[in-house]
């Protein structure tokens, strides 16, 4: 049987004491030092090498926080384990201990039976936290976690081929490059990048993407570099009346534009 050597770091003589009780009486579990603050804790951590640290994270001198770190830092094969003990459960005494590479964090009110359970799953490599800490934890994670973007209305109504002419148009490629890259006519690819712009960027406000060129791309793409922006014009019951010869004739500006040599930024997809 493996024997676990275990250092206790606390500023309270009683509080050490009562751990020493506890862990003595398991077969498996040898205290071999007691520190009464951080700096005799990280001494002794470098004299004794034991195999897991129980640090308290309020004591004089060095605090457990920076005490855990010069414990980590120490060298040593392999290397002390630590595993915090408190009276607080503060969330920023949970990340500071494992920012500091503590391999566990427990209340002071664990049973003696958790604690010596849980001394043995840090000494094996593994992390542990309290049930009340991990509980809290993963409810904040789940609050902070992204919501998925929507597409914008009109993206579904596109097939597999117009998503594809649509994300090039964005990028700011003309009619002859996105036909090069999917290998299409020109001819057959005007049908294609017409729905693609109408579905894409007509919503019931008719907002249209401006300034449209590889530096400034269409958002509605999303693609990672996407800084253009999209402002809502209110259309005239002409233009809603004739959304797709408007669309057409956006489309066919942006082909005049790619032939120009220097393809300066333009304002597409206007009325």
């Amino acid at each position: 049987m493996t024997r676990v050597r275990v250092l206790i770091a606390d500023d309270q003589a009683l509080v050490r004491a009562g751990f020493k009780m506890i862990l003595d009486a398991e077969d498996d579990l040898d205290v071999v030092g007691e520190a009464a603050d951080g700096i005799e804790a990280v001494e002794l951590a470098r004299r004794l090498r034991p195999d897991v640290v129980l640090m308290d994270i309020r004591m004089p001198q060095l605090d457990g926080i920076e005490a855990t770190r010069r414990v980590i830092a120490l060298d040593g094969s392999p290397p002390a384990r630590v595993l915090m003990l408190t009276t607080f459960d503060l969330n920023e005494y949970v990340y500071e201990a494992l920012r500091a590479g503590a391999s566990g964090f427990l209340l002071k009110d664990v049973p003696p039976e958790q604690l010596a359970a849980g001394i043995r799953i840090v000494a094996q490599g593994e992390a542990l936290l309290a049930p009340s800490i991990t509980k809290r934890l993963i409810q904040e994670f789940a609050s902070a976690a992204p919501v998925a973007a929507k597409p914008p209305k009109g993206m579904d109504e596109l097939t597999a081929r117009e998503l594809e002419v649509f994300k090039l148009v964005a990028r700011g490629l003309s009619n002859a490059e996105i036909a090069a890259e999917l290998i299409v006519s020109e001819t057959s690819l005007k049908t294609s990048s017409s729905r693609a712009v109408s579905s894409g960027c007509a919503t019931a406000s008719r907002p249209s993407c401006w300034r449209t060129s590889p530096a400034s791309r269409c958002p509605a793409a999303r693609e990672p570099q996407a800084t253009a922006r999209c402002r809502s014009v209110a259309p005239s019951s002409a233009a809603t009346a004739s959304r797709r010869s408007t669309s057409s004739a956006s489309v066919r500006k942006l082909t005049m534009h790619a032939r120009s040599p220097k393809r300066p930024p333009i304002t597409a997809f206007e009325q």
